[in-house]
């Protein structure tokens, strides 16, 4: 047990420009105040570094950018190569592995040793890599550089161990799957051709062994040209000209016949007995025009010749459509007999492939699926079927399927929320899917004992929210919930909506959501909030809606007769479409102010029919100011127990009833100081030009501001990017309306000016409203947009953001003696306040009389934007925000049993019998944390986490029975401090490169788990505790399932005898050192694996790997008995020596006295 003392005899104010390190804090007046001697304060923390371990453990999603395909037909997997040098297998589901090359290098092709657990790839930095897949985390086994030639295409037949690599410049090269050596047998492109031609043939776009004689090999090359090799004789069988492009090959299971697609939109029949010419050219979309001619077709990039025991074969191909019509989608076309079918596809198509019985190439194919792989998703196509339906896709394919905004973590939830959630949304599916099963359907995995119900939230660019069930490192959809629905369609070209946010309006900005009381809140782009009960069942429903203007007065200087305004308008409202009657304001009666009066999006003022589920209740909306959109929302907290939402942005908070339906509060954030300001604020002009730019130079002569201003990060202004965005305008907006006091004009807020671009590179690193960017182009116009924003922010006020929200029974004065309601806020510039709550608790009362809310005039004060907030009991435990009991307000009435709110409040005195009054109150900002004991306010323990960077998120966590600290800054860095001594326990160099899509979707949650967005179409989740470290192995699905390979059909005695001596082909004699030599070592370079020797005798079995063994075995036990033989011949060496010396010492000694000695 670790004992913390912290004594304060008395409380100085912390200036801005303070030591960071100091732990006196700010008091309510800003001046110094005695405060109580807190008592000892015993917390016995059990958190060590030894706890904590940060892996990755699944990825989730759509591969982004892919690139390969390949399927094990016996293993049944299926692995998808990216651009990134990624490589997802998949299986059944809960079979989902991540393999990463450490080179980034794009994957060009991939290639499963079939039933061997293993996998080669081919990336564009001409790199061969083998793959091991008979352990849970895949490793490389070994990996081959080529130096001088660029790889293009590669050719594993089944159940051998030599690999075919075509290159650039037309040669084959064989590399020995076991040893990843090459062959001395290199087929050069001049002896393929004939001698007599005088052009290059082109790279090898195509490999593969004859079915009817394994020795012969057949190489396409990209000019036209078609050689059969005998690889026996090292010659030429045939070779074939053509005038069009080839881009693949396909074979007859017979091997008499092949087929070749082409640039020109054409499939070429050719047949061994006659070489000089197709028998059959066909234009599968080619239609013949008036003059007689084929139309122009797109080129055919693949085709596949597969034939089938009962019916005519099936020839399926991608492209090959007219030039006819622009903007045609991407088309998979599969001709079966006479009848040609042709699938429009959404995305273009990157590969696809057939999915046969049989492994063996010279056997009858029966293709019964094909899996089509398209730049965002997955598809396969059922063949067995005349409408060739789809299979319904069990994996998370569609994150994507509007561009991820935000995220949210929740682990252990309520038990009961997954099934509910479930069910609700499976009434919502699709239909129309293959009533098989899903093809893919290898490896095993089982549900682990570490498991606990978790939900991962999804906000997307269309408004719409996704649920989904992340149970067990798995993740499977549960409801879908559409934001949009609650608003009128918006005109095109018509309205606000249109002006600024043209094609997102609806956009998701950030959620919040209580599971126990199933309260959702949805923060939208469009400065709009809507709040979600959930119902079991459907309901005729009118949406309340509230408009509001917050803004900050911060201009001019008014007359004191104006003075009696508010400095904000707060203008509840029963449906939105309504225009209400405001204060006077400046603009009022032109155009412009009427314009004010409309909201960005039109609620729904009729009654419509919700369906059971989440059920919009109220939608909050922020009005224009002075012909400027209103400020986006950049913090957002809910209580249920409350039934209160408070909100802040730029400009200031409010907090509205949701119960009553009414706003309680709606101020600038300068006046929710009062007398209790800690900055002393610029005097400045009444008037100034608005396009001055003087704000970019203008300091302050002040010591304490300019300190102050030091002190601050980089994103103190514009809370980490949330009022950064391409509709954000600047801060400064509308008249000013400053109250005059008894202390006489109050000096308004401004901050001087500083670099722009560190507030650019900031907002860079931290966009947080901005939707994700659809292509890298996007993404660098959205940071332009973002800096400008900035700057032209810094030109004028510095606005004090409201950063975070925080709802709690807490302590809201010093002389409080119980906790109450109470409201937590944190700035931009560092600054905590707490502001009270008095709360009826009867609910009757409740949803009568009205709360009543006043700022209490507490201040502390911190480094940097203020990030978190997170409450304690003097034991150290977690203490958790009250909440209503979830209750169905739909469901039928019951006259036994009313329905009444029942409210769980954590107060923190309720578990403190044994240590007194108060609470530990944690707050994290972008670069400290302190600890604080309420209600003296004592600063207990600070830690500057960063001084070269800032914390991007930040969240009081549980972790092995315990809470710690969880800080991810922008750096990379992934932090955990203990609490409450705020120790630090890890710090790890996770992302050296941070972008804006992860900095808006990183999210810490229990357990020791967080996620974040690793690209625009997958999800990464991480783990900090050595504890799911430890059990990863477990969870993780096997990828290898040991599998009889299926035997090979009797050919009969007729075809073995006319079908050639295929089985009699030995390639080991051929491309074996005895017979081929060796390569030229600068051809290629061998890089053995982390794995070595001990992973290539897992990575053996079967025909191969029989034979591996028995040479591993054979070579070991050579290297043994010559190591024993060595050993010997030492030993003798040895002891010869030593009777020679004994022999000389007793010659010389011999004579001698025993005194001589």
């Amino acid at each position: 047990m670790k004992k913390f003392r912290k004594v304060l005899d008395g409380l100085t104010t912390s200036s801005p420009g303070g030591t960071i390190g100091s732990p006196s804090c700010g008091s309510a007046a800003g001046t110094p105040t005695a405060a109580p001697t807190p008592k000892d304060i015993d917390v016995q923390e059990t958190l060590v570094s030894e706890n904590f371990q940060l892996c990755k453990t699944v990825r989730h999603g759509f591969p982004y950018q892919p690139t390969a395909l390949a399927f094990d037909p016996v293993q049944k997997l299926l692995a998808i190569g990216s651009r990134s040098g990624g490589v997802r297998i998949l299986g059944r589901p809960g079979v989902d592995c991540y393999c990463q090359h450490e080179s980034g290098a794009a994957v060009l092709q991939l290639q499963f040793l079939i039933n061997e657990g293993a996998l080669v790839t081919a990336c564009a930095d001409d790199t061969l890599h083998l793959w091991n897949l008979r352990q849970r985390r895949p490793a490389i086994l070994h990996s081959l550089k080529f130096n001088r030639e660029r790889i293009t295409f590669c050719h594993l037949p089944f159940q051998s161990k030599w690999l075919y690599v075509g290159t650039e410049r037309g040669n084959t090269h064989i590399v020995n799957i076991e040893s990843f050596i090459l062959s001395g047998y290199v087929i050069m492109w001049n002896k393929a051709i004939e001698l007599s031609t005088k052009t290059h043939p082109g790279p090898v776009v195509h490999l593969s062994d004859s079915p009817k004689d394994e020795g012969k090999l057949l190489i396409g090359f990209e000019s036209g040209t078609v050689v059969q090799w005998d690889l026996r004789v090292k010659k030429a069988d045939f070779r074939i000209y053509y005038d069009e492009a080839i881009h693949s090959v396909g074979w007859h299971h017979e091997g008499k016949q092949f087929m070749c697609s082409h640039s020109d939109g054409s499939l070429t029949m050719w047949n061994l007995r006659n070489t000089t010419k197709p028998f059959q050219v066909t234009f599968p979309h080619g239609k013949i025009q008036k003059d007689g001619r084929k139309e122009s077709c797109k080129p055919i990039l693949k085709v596949e010749y597969k034939t089938s025991r009962n019916s005519e074969p099936f020839i399926i191909f991608s492209g090959g459509l007219s030039y006819d019509k622009a903007g045609r989608r991407p088309t998979l076309t599969i001709m079966h007999g006479k009848a040609i079918t042709v699938l429009e596809m959404d995305y273009p198509i990157v590969e696809f492939m057939a999915l046969c019985e049989t492994p063996y190439n010279n056997e009858v194919q029966e293709p019964y699926a094909v899996v089509v792989l398209l730049e965002k998703d997955l598809i396969v196509v059922d063949l067995t079927q005349s409408n060739f339906p789809v299979f319904e896709n069990p994996y998370p394919m569609d994150i994507h399927e509007s561009p991820v905004t935000c995220t949210a973590y929740f682990a252990e939830c309520p038990p009961d929320i997954i099934p509910i959630l479930y069910s609700i949304g499976a009434k919502h599916k699709k239909t129309g899917y293959s009533q098989k099963e899903w093809p893919v359907s290898g490896g095993t995995w089982t549900l682990g004992s570490h498991t606990y119900p978790e939900i991962i939230i999804t906000g997307h660019a269309d408004g719409s929210i996704k649920f989904w069930d992340a149970s067990a490192i798995t993740l499977q959809m549960l409801y879908k919930l559409k934001t949009s629905k609650v608003f009128e369609k918006p005109k095109v070209g018509e309205g606000r909506a249109a002006e600024l946010v043209e094609e997102d309006p609806f956009a998701v900005q950030m959620v919040s959501w209580c599971p126990k009381s199933r309260i959702f809140c949805v923060v939208g782009i469009s400065s709009h909030i809507i709040l979600y009960r959930f119902s079991k069942y459907d309901a005729n429903t009118q949406i309340v809606s509230l408009e509001l203007r917050l803004q900050c007065e911060s201009e001019d200087v008014n007359s004191p007769s104006e003075n009696e305004n508010t400095p904000c308008f707060s203008e509840p409202g029963s449906h939105s479409p309504q225009p209400h009657q405001q204060p006077a304001s400046p603009g009022s009666g032109t155009l412009e102010g009427i314009k004010d009066s409309i909201p960005y999006l039109k609620v729904k003022d009729r009654v419509v029919r919700v369906p059971p589920g989440y059920q919009a209740e109220l939608v909050i909306q922020l009005l224009w100011t002075d012909g400027d959109p209103p400020q986006q929302i950049t913090s957002l907290d809910i209580n249920s127990a409350y039934g209160l939402l408070a909100f802040g942005n730029c400009n200031g908070l409010a907090v509205v009833d949701y119960l009553q339906k009414t706003i309680l509060l709606c101020m600038s954030t300068l006046d929710l100081y009062g007398t209790a300001d800690p900055y002393q604020r610029l005097t400045r002009s009444p008037r100034r030009n608005r396009q001055s730019t003087s704000g970019l130079t203008e300091l302050s002569d002040n010591q304490q501001s300019i300190d102050m201003e030091r002190s601050k990060s980089p994103t103190s202004d514009h809370v980490n990017g949330h009022c950064t965005s391409p509709t954000s305008q600047p801060c400064s907006a509308g008249k000013p309306r400053i109250p005059m006091g008894q202390e006489g004009p109050r000096l308004t807020r401004r901050g001087p000016g500083r670099p722009p671009f560190r507030k650019a590179q900031s907002a860079a690193c931290m966009e947080i409203s901005l939707p994700v960017s659809h292509t890298e182009e996007s993404r660098e116009n959205s940071f332009s947009r973002s800096r400008s924003s900035s700057v032209s922010s810094i030109d004028r006020d510095t606005k004090e953001a409201i950063t975070t929200l925080q709802f709690g029974e807490s302590y809201g004065r010093k002389s409080d003696a119980q906790p109450t309601p109470c409201l937590w806020v944190g700035t931009s510039l560092g600054v905590v306040l707490l502001i009270p709550m008095s709360i009826p608790t009867e609910q009757e009362e409740r949803m009568e009389e009205s709360v009543t809310i006043g700022p209490s005039g507490t201040v502390m004060m911190l480094k940097g934007s203020v990030l978190r907030f997170g409450f304690l009991d003097c034991m150290g435990a977690h203490i958790q925000s009250p909440y209503e009991v979830w209750r169905d307000l739909n469901a039928p009435e019951d006259p036994d049993r009313p329905r009444r709110r029942k409210l769980v409040n954590f107060s923190p005195s309720s578990s403190q019998d044994a240590c007194g009054e108060g609470h530990l109150a944690v707050v994290c900002s972008e670069r400290q944390a302190k600890v604080f004991l309420m209600p003296s306010q004592s600063c207990l323990f600070v830690h500057n986490i960063t001084e070269s960077s800032f914390v991007l998120r930040a969240d009081i966590v549980s972790v092995s029975n315990s809470v710690c600290l969880a800080c991810f800054c922008a750096n990379g860095h992934v932090m955990t401090l203990s609490l409450p001594s705020l120790r630090p326990l890890m710090d790890v160099n996770y992302l050296p490169m941070t972008d804006m899509r992860i900095a808006r979707t990183f999210c810490f949650t229990n357990g020791g788990q967080a996620l974040y967005l690793s690209s625009p179409t997958e999800i990464q989740r991480v783990t900090y505790s050595q504890e799911m470290c430890d059990n990863l192995q477990e969870m993780l699905g096997e990828l290898f399932t040991p599998t009889e390979t299926p035997e090979a059909q009797n050919r009969g005695f007729l075809k073995g005898f006319f079908g050639g001596n295929a089985n009699t082909f030995d390639r080991e004699e051929l491309f074996g050192e005895a017979a081929a030599g060796k390569a030229s070592r600068s051809l290629a370079q061998h890089i053995p694996g982390q794995v070595g020797m001990e992973g290539m005798k897992v990575a053996a079995s079967g025909v191969v790997g029989d034979l591996a063994r028995a040479r591993i075995a054979l070579d070991e036990r050579g290297q043994r008995l010559g190591e024993l033989e060595d050993r010997t011949a030492l030993m003798m060496t040895s002891a010869e020596t030593f009777s020679k010396h004994a022999h000389e010492l007793m010659l010389k000694c011999k004579d001698k006295k025993w005194y001589q000695f």
